[in-house]
């Protein structure tokens, strides 16, 4: 890994977000590293500069970000920050997206429950969650009531 990278990285976990972002910048000056444009982008993002953050993000993908590099990071940061800047829509397709490409990342329906809820989809939204509370808890009391949970979180609203 680039070591410009490896040190964006690290101020970025160190907390030193206005000099990771600074590096970031210049690093992201390369038009064809996508690594670079991510790293840029969750700088942002993390110092609660979400605006900022969406075209790094955007550039990131578009220039073919891999697995490898985190694409995976780069969708649920993208769809997550879309989402809090009121962009409903995009953040919902973005969370799908990342939900069809990562099956395995449950990060992705929590979030794209958000959305939902946000695009007033509650049933879809609470689909996912009951779902997902469901299929991971270990919690005893949730896991003797699973089987119903799921059967209910289809349809909420049955009755009999």
């Amino acid at each position: 890994m680039n070591p410009m990278i490896q040190n964006i990285i690290h101020l970025r976990k160190e907390g030193h977000l206005d000099e990771a972002i600074q590096l970031a910048l210049q690093v992201s000056q390369s038009p064809t590293d996508p690594v670079a444009h991510y790293q840029c982008a969750w700088c942002h993002d993390a110092a609660g500069l979400e605006k900022e953050a969406v075209p790094f993000y955007e550039k990131a993908i578009e220039l073919g970000l891999s697995v490898e590099d985190d694409l995976q990071g780069a969708l649920l940061g993208l769809g997550s920050t879309y989402r809090t800047l009121g962009q409903y829509e995009q953040a919902a397709d973005t969370l799908e997206k990342g939900m069809q490409q990562f099956p395995c990342d449950r990060s992705f329906p929590i979030f794209l429950s958000m959305a939902y809820y946000n695009l007033g989809k509650h049933h879809e939204a609470m689909n996912l969650l009951l779902k997902n509370l469901a299929e991971t808890s270990s919690d005893p009391t949730i896991l003797a009531y699973q089987k119903a949970i799921l059967f209910y979180a289809d349809d909420l609203n049955k009755t009999w």
